[in-house]
């Protein structure tokens, strides 16, 4: 059976890596050190997958403007103290070599900065398998499409060749915003129940699921 897709783009956070507890603990912590109010771990975990500087001002609406450059230099000390022993989630790299060795195109669309992924994709030995990448920093945040339109472009693959793969509402809203196909999945920052509101062509639950469906689907 031919191949339904083309192009196969995973977000990072919560979705390749597993850094959601890190992510959410560390803008609580930013917010302690500057005596701002700290956001529930709810509310933190729902900014993950936006651009730093936006995601900051979602999660401390209340903070004066002048106050979000001082918190984002606090949650990169306490995020980088810690992003070295971030794991990926299991079987992220076998799905990942396996979809690449089968032909796909592979992207990333991502919150994270441009030198942030480009520290990840070196520490995890995965940057080979990416064939184009798009950051919070080169574009538009989600859910804003230009990331994947942006990829598309790149790679010379239409919409309805084009799959999302992510763990937020935001990346399932970037998909459709572009028009193309998105599985969420249901271990990343975003309950599932808010997920599947947003009727993605799938929800799974790990891995394994996640390569199962793609095997079969993609």
């Amino acid at each position: 059976m031919g191949k339904r897709y083309d192009l196969i783009v995973f977000d990072w956070d919560g979705t390749v890596m597993d850094s959601t507890a890190v992510i959410a603990g560390s803008i609580q912590a930013a917010c302690r050190d500057l005596d701002l109010p700290v956001p529930s771990d709810e509310d933190a975990r729902h900014v993950i997958g936006l651009g730093l500087g936006q995601a900051l001002r979602h999660a401390v609406p209340t903070a004066p403007e002048s106050m979000y450059e001082p918190l984002a230099e606090r949650y990169r000390h306490h995020f980088l103290a810690q992003d070295q022993t971030i794991p990926l989630f299991e079987g992220a790299r076998e799905t990942i070599e396996e979809l690449h060795g089968a032909g796909y195109w592979l992207g990333v669309a991502t919150g994270k900065s441009r030198a942030g992924l480009e520290r990840v994709l070196d520490a995890s030995g995965l940057r080979s398998y990416f064939h184009a990448t798009r950051t919070a920093d080169q574009t538009f945040s989600k859910p804003h499409p230009a990331m994947l339109l942006e990829l598309m472009d790149e790679l010379a693959v239409d919409a309805d060749r084009t799959l999302m793969i992510g763990d937020t509402t935001h990346d399932v809203q970037l998909a459709q915003n572009a028009g193309v196909d998105v599985v969420a999945v249901a271990y990343g920052a975003h309950p599932p129940e808010q997920l599947q509101e947003l009727a993605p062509l799938a929800l799974v639950g790990d891995f394994a699921e996640l390569r199962e469906w793609l095997r079969n689907n993609a």
